[in-house]
């Protein structure tokens, strides 16, 4: 075989293992994901069940093994996508592919350090993947407006959540001097630490002031909280709404793996490969 015969078989090859493994329109891609969220499903019940000290005690070596099995099965599974998609690095760097890599590495680094494999239940964020399989596209297209949002909105956040700090810093200043050690506040960071669950409207209630200028200063900051809240929201919803004038839709691409064209794309806007 010539080797322009065989870049040709390598190119259907490619082609039919991305479209089962990327592509849920055909019967294989959709069993694929079906039994692939199965796997994830059943692989984090089986570490938060490892995490109960009577059931480990007694299937404490069953269900180790049945991690590794499925810690090598999610590897493997790994390997073919990036061996399928002709731009694996892009991949590897998207959301899911680092969600993937994520799925697989506690279990290995549980080998070096101990109970780090309990960290593997990150793998239930491959169960978004459902959203694709049942066609409930519209859920994914609302996500992707969801972080388009935040993004567009990241400075404006940053700003606020500055201004944020700056604000506790000075409220756990005053009530450490109003208050002292007396009372509980210990030191500055003892401060703020209460002034941002008060703040927040959390209000753990493990450190409250006694004195009543402290008291007064708790309602002004428990009064400002409720006002501070409602910043972020209001940046959140401009963003969302100028998010709504453009939903992408469309297909994955089988160059890079992106999605989000619209119905009438050719080609990639990412990456330029014909669609």
């Amino acid at each position: 075989m010539d080797s322009v015969s065989k870049d040709k078989a390598e190119g259907r090859w490619r082609k039919v293992l991305f479209e089962v493994i990327f592509e849920s329109d055909t019967a294989a891609g959709k069993w694929f994901d079906i039994l692939l969220i199965l796997c994830i499903v059943l692989s984090v019940v089986v570490v938060m069940v490892d995490s109960v000290g009577s059931i480990r005690a007694q299937w404490g070596g069953a269900l180790y093994a049945a991690e590794w099995f499925f810690t090598i099965l999610f590897t493997i599974e790994y390997v073919l996508r990036l061996i399928c998609v002709r731009r694996a690095i892009r991949y590897a760097a998207s959301f899911f592919g680092i969600v993937d890599l994520l799925a697989i590495l506690p279990t290995y680094i549980s080998l070096v350090f101990l109970g780090s494999r309990y960290l593997a239940v990150v793998r239930v964020l491959r169960v978004l993947r459902v959203f694709r399989v049942l066609k409930l596209g519209h859920h994914t297209k609302e996500a992707r407006l969801l972080k388009d949002a935040l993004v567009a909105s990241r400075r404006k956040i940053i700003v606020f959540l500055f201004a944020v700090l700056t604000l506790v810093v000075i409220i756990g200043s005053l009530i450490y001097v109003i208050e002292g050690e007396e009372n509980g506040f210990t030191s500055i960071p003892r401060g703020v630490y209460w002034a941002i669950v008060t703040l927040t409207t959390v209000g753990y209630g493990d450190i409250s002031p006694s004195t009543n200028a402290g008291q007064f200063l708790a309602a002004i900051v428990m009064l400002l909280g409720y006002s501070i809240i409602a910043v972020p929201t209001g940046i959140m919803t401009v963003e969302i709404a100028h998010a709504y004038k453009d939903k992408p839709t469309g297909q994955a691409c089988p160059q890079c793996s992106a999605e989000g064209h619209d119905r009438d794309a050719k080609h990639c806007k990412y990456c330029g490969a014909k669609l």
